[in-house]
């Protein structure tokens, strides 16, 4: 009895102690826009080549918010739209606004939301409107309001606007050129929107903005060679400071001609006085070393380029078509290069060497290949339907050899052989940077005497790849020689354009955050 009596007690005590509170799971966002843009290009980009992702097929674009990972299960996460473009010419108004407007309609039907992750690159340019990212993300605040925590990642090729800086309180931005560590600075970028809102210190006390009057290509800016290298190594150092939750120098893109396009350095933290040492530190030390930045592969030519090619031993020998790079922004269609290799008497013969060229579109020469097969003989115009200013579309006439489908951005690729050239034609156009993209069509990179890719610096695969190397001074909308191009609207002075302008101001610029008092 005396034991009933005591556990009934027990059990009456347990029944009057309130169970720990548990804390409510985060509600955060995910959506973005990224594209990088050429204003000196006269493609216009459409909403289809966004290719946008809503709902549960965003996660695709994060292999660290799959289904059981650490980081899905800390938080309700909402994927709104994510839309990724191949770089190119300016987005057309109408593509801009019906993709913003479906993500704040979304934004708006499931809100209010902890945190959200503003995905961009960057360096989207749009028909008549300054500075789209600021633009955009300004809207999003409109609907989101000033309570949420906004965490941004983007492209060390982007931009970052006074008006960007404010409406996001933590921001990153890659810090290697390959971007080898994309996926993991969008992780970092999301790791810090967490601890943020986990803590309860929620917007940063303090961030810094300090923009660099430098305006640089990526081919001399890469973190694989000095000064960049070293530069970029302090990053890393700086942002794991006490007091410091993030910092990033973004070199900033330089195919546009608008006032937001330059260096910039930004800082955040709590601690004012570290926060701004750094900022200062990081500023300085670019503008110390802007004199250095040189190219990051031997420059020339295309005409010495191809005859470098044509003597070395070394396979693949491999040139890059800078001018018409789609990977930074080029139209992609470009004939120059192609008519100066058609043309070149080593070549013409089938028992040449053999020279792959990636690519060019011609849909015309598409429609007869599917016509005729593998084999078969074409002969149609490609190349030069967008950008013709410096060559017109070429007539190519060849064999068949290879065919292929269901490509997502090319949609049809075929290889057409001309003498020894092998020249890949698409649908629409492609960058092709990986080895597989060359084998699935039966061509061998690895074993050509020449391949000549429309690029700037090398991916990994390619640089791993080459025998030998060149980027080849060749002409269209990233032409590589800046000072070729009609800026109208950057600000002045700019490095390299004023080579003897005075130091600038390298002081920090205090960024409020929005609902900050």
């Amino acid at each position: 009895m005396r034991n009933l009596i005591f556990a009934v007690f027990v059990m009456t005590l347990i029944s009057c102690v309130k169970p720990e509170k548990e804390s409510p799971i985060l509600k955060i966002a995910i959506a973005g826009l990224a594209i990088e843009s050429s204003t000196f290009s006269p493609a216009l980009t459409h909403e289809e080549a966004f290719h946008a992702k809503t709902g549960e097929a965003i996660f695709d674009y994060y292999p660290f918010l799959a289904q059981n990972t650490a980081m899905r299960q800390r938080a309700n996460w909402v994927p709104i739209l994510k839309g990724h473009a191949l770089p190119g010419g300016r987005v057309s108004r109408e593509a801009y606004e019906n993709l913003v407007t479906k993500t704040l309609d979304s934004l708006n039907k499931y809100k209010p939301y902890d945190g959200l992750f503003f995905d961009i690159h960057g360096a989207m340019s749009v028909v008549d409107l300054d500075d789209p990212e600021g633009d955009f993300i300004e809207r999003i605040r409109r609907v989101i309001g000033t309570e949420t925590l906004i965490s941004t990642s983007m492209d060390l090729h982007g931009n970052v606007s006074q008006k960007l800086a404010r409406h996001t309180d933590l921001i990153t931005c890659y810090r290697m050129a390959p971007h080898e560590d994309a996926l993991e600075s969008k992780e970092r970028a999301l790791e810090n929107l967490l601890i943020r809102l986990e803590n309860g210190k929620g917007k940063p006390a303090f961030k810094a903005w300090i923009p660099i009057p430098i305006l640089l290509p990526g081919e001399k800016t890469s973190t694989r060679i000095e000064p960049g290298k070293s530069l970029y190594k302090k990053v890393g150092p700086a942002a794991a400071q006490e007091g410091i939750i993030d910092a990033a120098i973004w070199i900033g893109y330089a195919w546009a001609d608008e006032p937001r396009n330059h260096a910039v350095v930004m800082v955040t933290g709590d601690d004012q006085l570290v926060v701004k040492k750094t900022a200062e530190l990081l500023a300085s030390s670019f503008w110390k070393k802007r004199n250095e930045f040189e190219f990051v592969a031997p420059t020339t030519t295309f005409e010495k380029s191809l005859s470098y090619a044509l003597a070395s031993k070394k396979n693949p020998y491999i040139i890059s078509d800078m001018g018409d790079n789609p990977t930074a922004g080029g139209a992609g269609d470009v004939t120059w290069t192609l008519r100066e290799i058609l043309a070149h008497p080593e070549l013409k013969s089938s028992s040449g060497p053999e020279l792959i060229y990636a690519s060019i579109p011609g849909p015309k020469l598409i429609e007869q290949a599917n016509l005729v097969g593998i084999g078969g003989k074409v002969a149609a115009y490609v190349g030069g339907q967008i950008d013709n200013r410096y060559a017109p579309p070429i007539k190519l006439e060849g064999t068949v050899k290879a065919l292929i489908h269901g490509d997502l951005h090319a949609e049809t690729e075929a290889v057409i052989k001309v003498g020894s050239v092998k020249v890949i034609v698409t649908k629409k156009r492609k960058p092709y940077h990986y080895e597989k993209d060359f084998t699935r069509l039966g061509l061998d990179p690895r074993n050509s005497s020449i391949l000549v890719v429309k690029i700037g610096y090398l991916v990994p695969e390619l640089y791993d790849m080459r025998g030998d190397w060149i980027m080849a001074l060749t002409p269209g909308g990233v032409d590589q020689d800046l000072e070729r191009l009609n800026y109208k609207r950057i600000k002045r002075p700019m490095f390299p354009f004023d080579k003897e302008m005075e130091d600038p101001d390298l002081n920090v610029r205090w960024i409020s955050s929005v609902g900050s008092q």
